[in-house]
């Protein structure tokens, strides 16, 4: 028998239900290896949301979704329960007839989910090809394994087509980008629309942290910042006699700035010297103990200091890195989890010989009065960091931390200056 009607949104939404259970059974069966064949699936309409329905002020969407559901039923392929005593009127629970399930799927335009996975996984290995061994390569070899393993695709879309070839486009732009650039230019420049890639900012971080699992441990800012995206311009704040050859061979002198200034990040990628005339550079987590340390210290100006603002950024590290050797570095940044964090990215990433400033037992001792208590997920963090091999002289102020069961920020350092 033909079908001639349009399905009525209260139909489709009840069909999907259907071919959703069917697939779900499949995949199953298919996991545990059983061939007991599916003969039918039944779906009751109190565990489907079908407001128009069961509406008690217009009953066409009811009468029109019982029309449509009787001529499926008569062309074989439902069965239809009532409510007792309701027949005709209002139905209980429908049944599909599984070797009639291809003509559902035609009727209600949607694909079978075995298509959607074969479609999906041949866009995924013709893209995966066009990226070298980094995070993108990564991200998709795990998201195809989930897929031959019958498991989820997310952050990829089995039925969304358009946010898949977007996401894939992103994924390869983004290897252009050298410096940071604002969400809605690269937007723009990408998709001619400066909020496309607003929609796509969740699934961009989750193949980030797919493809690298040390960015699991950075917010879904700092995941982007790593890919080169931000909101807007940022700047990295530097105080003291700091001096730039850029590649053209311009000479910046930041000497002259006071207290302090802000240079643009994006610039760093045209930096080919740094040269510091101070004693050492003094990197600081948190931007009010930069400025606090900056003015106390304005009458011996013994550090060039930078602020870190928590976790590096790539800009700040390209930064870091052509500190010439012979020039010290320290490091000052709250006794918790997260300062330790940041003096571990400092010693992997930028330099190994960076050294810890106002981080040990006597600061927190000195300070003891104004330290805060661990929580649960501080103490296990610590934990963590205490086998890294980079922190191993640090390892006996995280037991401390650990030992009185505390913790301290900077703003709780009195007399933050040298």
């Amino acid at each position: 028998m033909e079908i001639s009607f349009s399905p009525s949104p209260d139909v489709v939404v009840a069909l999907n239900t259907l071919l959703d259970s069917l697939e779900r059974r499949t995949s199953q069966n298919a996991r545990h290896s059983t061939e007991h064949a599916i003969r039918a699936i039944k779906a009751t309409f109190a565990d489907i949301q079908l407001p128009a329905y069961f509406s008690q002020t217009d009953p066409t969407p009811r009468l029109t979704a019982n029309e449509q559901f009787a001529a499926l039923e008569k062309a074989g392929l439902l069965k239809l329960t009532w409510v007792p005593g309701e027949t005709g009127h209002l139905l209980l629970a429908i049944t599909l007839q599984t070797e009639s399930a291809a003509r559902l799927y035609s009727l209600i335009q949607r694909s079978a989910k075995t298509d959607q996975l074969t479609r999906l996984e041949n866009d995924l290995l013709a893209e995966k090809f066009r990226f070298q061994d980094d995070w993108r390569a990564r991200a998709l070899r795990h998201i195809l394994t989930n897929l031959r393993a019958g498991k989820s695709s997310t952050p990829f879309s089995l039925t969304d087509t358009d946010l898949n070839t977007d996401l894939l486009i992103v994924m390869g732009a983004i290897s252009a980008l050298q410096a940071e650039t604002p969400y809605r230019v690269f937007s723009v420049r990408t998709f001619n629309d400066s909020k496309r890639l607003e929609a796509l900012k969740n699934q961009l971080v989750s193949l980030a942290r797919l493809g690298n699992p040390e960015w699991k441990r950075l917010s879904a800012d700092e995941v982007l910042r790593e890919l080169n995206l931000v909101p807007n311009p940022t700047y990295i704040h530097l105080a003291g006699n700091w001096q730039f050859t850029l590649e053209n061979g311009e000479i910046l002198s930041m000497g002259g700035f006071s207290p302090s200034l802000g240079f643009p990040a994006a610039q760093t990628v045209s930096l080919q010297t740094v040269e510091i005339h101070a004693a050492a550079v003094l990197s600081i987590e948190n931007l009010t103990t930069f400025h606090e340390f900056i003015r106390q210290s304005a009458h011996n100006p013994h550090y060039a200091v930078i602020c870190t603002f928590g976790n590096l950024s790539p800009a700040m590290r390209r930064l870091l890195r052509l500190i010439p050797d012979a020039t010290p570095i320290y490091h000052w940044s709250d006794l918790d989890y997260g300062g330790f964090n940041i003096l571990s990215q400092l010693r992997r990433l930028v330099d190994e010989r960076v050294q810890p400033y106002r981080m040990d037992a006597a600061t927190l001792e000195a300070n003891y009065q104004r330290s805060r208590p661990l929580t649960v997920a501080d103490r296990a963090n610590l934990k963590k960091i205490l086998i890294r091999p980079e922190l191993r002289d640090v390892c006996p102020t995280i037991e401390t931390l650990l030992k009185r069961g505390v913790k301290l920020e900077q703003e709780g350092v009195e007399n933050v200056s040298i």
